[in-house]
């Protein structure tokens, strides 16, 4: 039985390192325009290189256009056509519930794919769709939806001759609420943004947030001891909340290019020196607290992304830390429960502790070079 509970709390910790990269909270960024002249125009902002390979858009962009260009222009019209079916059968704009068609537009598609530079943010297809069709008459409210095969939306409806569009974020495969049309359109309401930011912080957490994890698995590890944990991870709690909103706010900004390899750094810091120590001295509170100054910025540049309703922004940024904190006490709570039968056990430390902690430290030490170097590229 301990055995298969070690065996057990092995893999929850294996579980993150697959696909170690960092914040990769990214969104399909939609606007939806509705015109007066009866038509509709809906701008999906997505990697259209990597959908029309069926890759995961996480790959080295690169690697996707080198990939498209050693193609011939048979295989390339195929890959496009490919494309505009999928985007058919994935993405739907219903008008009273009822589908509307709509043609597919590739405006910053490259025709000489030869002529595509070899360098970061290079693409073929571009980064935008563009769906164009007509509004039914008398159609009284709209709606989109975008299936799993996208990342989370972040919709922009606008109807010609209204001041103000309505904002939605939705989950992946998630329909948006029906938009009226001819009438002011009305956002979520405060209760219903609270659960959207909510369930995007946690989300950050568990699955996607795998550093993160890492880190808070890393402050769990130290000791098997209720106090030691609860201290770090409230030092931890209160300098990421601290920077998320004032990076939010704009008070403190730090490139991405420092900041993600310094949370790799921190990884790999907490996890060796778990193996050094087996007590939690006055020093590992304050580095922690440091590490969750850095952490905070992470939260920041991920929330950066989305963007916070206008009206609710701070429902946004406090349901989006709570969702954080919700997500890390999850991690606690397996962590807790897949050790309880072996805690206490006089091996814990040398059979389990020591060696997890050595694993975290080397994929931290990896991510650590491997977002440097990535950083480096960027500037």
């Amino acid at each position: 039985m301990l055995v298969r509970l070690r065996s057990l709390f092995l893999a929850v910790l294996a579980l993150p390192v697959v696909g170690a990269s960092a914040h990769d909270l990214s969104f399909t960024d939609t606007r939806l325009a509705i015109r007066a002249d009866g038509t509709f125009r809906a701008d999906l902002r997505c990697d259209l290189d990597a959908l029309a390979l069926g890759t995961d858009p996480k790959a080295d962009g690169r690697e996707v256009v080198a990939a498209i260009r050693s193609k011939s222009p048979a295989e390339r019209d195929i890959l496009l056509a490919r494309l505009r079916e999928l985007l058919a059968r994935r993405v739907r704009v219903r008008f009273d519930g009822t589908p509307a068609p709509f043609e597919v537009g590739f405006p910053e598609r490259v025709s000489d794919p030869a002529a595509v530079a070899d360098a970061p943010g290079a693409t073929v297809f571009g980064l935008t769709a563009q769906l164009t069709g007509r509004v039914p008459p008398r159609a009284r409210e709209v709606t989109f939806w975008a299936s799993r095969a996208f990342p989370p939306v972040n919709l922009t409806v606008a109807q010609e001759g209204q001041a103000e569009p309505a904002r939605f974020v939705l989950q992946s495969g998630e329909e948006s609420p029906p938009i009226r049309l001819g009438r002011v359109a009305s956002g979520p309401g405060r209760g219903e943004t609270a659960l959207r930011y909510l369930r995007l912080g946690f989300r950050h957490i568990v699955p996607e947030g795998t550093d993160h994890m890492l880190f808070v698995l890393g402050l769990f590890l130290l000791s098997p001891r209720l106090r030691p944990m609860l201290l770090q991870v409230s030092a931890f709690t209160l300098a990421h909340t601290a920077t998320l909103a004032l990076s939010t706010l704009g008070v403190v900004r730090l490139s991405p290019a420092v900041v993600e390899p310094l949370i790799a750094l921190s990884i790999a810091y907490v996890a060796a020196e778990n193996t050094l120590r087996q007590e939690l001295r006055p020093w590992r509170a304050a580095l922690v607290f440091g590490f969750g100054l850095l952490h905070g910025l992470g939260f920041a540049g991920a929330l950066g992304e989305l963007g916070l309703p206008r009206g609710d922004f701070l429902t946004g940024l406090l349901a989006f830390n709570a969702g954080v904190e919700l997500g890390q006490l999850a991690v606690l709570a397996a962590a807790f429960l897949a050790t309880a039968a072996i805690r206490g056990k006089p091996w814990y430390r040398s059979r389990v502790v020591v060696p997890v902690s050595f694993a975290i430290a080397v994929v931290g030490l990896c991510w650590t070079v491997a977002r440097a170097w990535a950083g480096l590229h960027s500037l």
